[in-house]
């Protein structure tokens, strides 16, 4: 049976923010993600929570063997190891990582909804995944990446980020 085909949606809006989209990177692929594209990174202005600096943003796409349970939970735990803390609801962080879609799954539990509920409300998560992955498709709302991009109600700036020098 192929590998489904997923989506990752990173972010990180305290210290070094590359660096922690970079580091993520790398022990995705140590836990059973094989990344298979990568957006650019994107500069974007918080949505909701406390007053709190830019994210850098940007989305992946990869194939694994694990189930979308467990891909969360190696989500969870790269957020950790990077010093993710949660302690105000969407507050500042050193990273996030967020499972997009898998493959056409659709799934509702306490844990994990699938596709992202969010997913189709947020631009920092359409730009970036619409670049990569024009063509992908919402399973739930059948419309393409690029199609939530143009629909897409939020009106937080996402500015293309230029890499650090010596980085791609």
């Amino acid at each position: 049976m192929p590998r489904p085909i997923v989506f990752l949606g990173l972010g990180s809006n305290l210290g070094d923010r590359e660096g922690s989209l970079r580091r993520a990177l790398a022990l995705l692929e140590t836990r059973g993600f094989r990344i298979t594209g990568r957006s650019s990174f994107y500069l974007t202005e918080p949505v909701g929570g406390p007053p709190q600096p830019w994210f850098l943003n940007a989305a992946i796409r990869g194939e694994t063997d694990l189930g979308p349970e467990a891909l969360l939970e190696a989500c969870l735990a790269i957020e950790r190891d990077l010093g993710r803390v949660r302690e105000v609801r969407q507050g500042p962080r050193t990273l996030d990582v967020d499972l997009l879609l898998y493959g056409d799954l659709v799934r509702k539990t306490p844990a994990l909804t699938l596709p992202h509920p969010r997913l189709h409300d947020r631009l920092f998560v359409l730009i970036p995944l619409a670049e990569m992955a024009p063509e992908v498709r919402h399973p739930v709302l059948g419309l393409t990446a690029a199609e939530m991009r143009r629909r897409c109600p939020d009106t937080c700036r996402v500015l293309r980020h230029q890499p650090q020098e010596g980085h791609g």
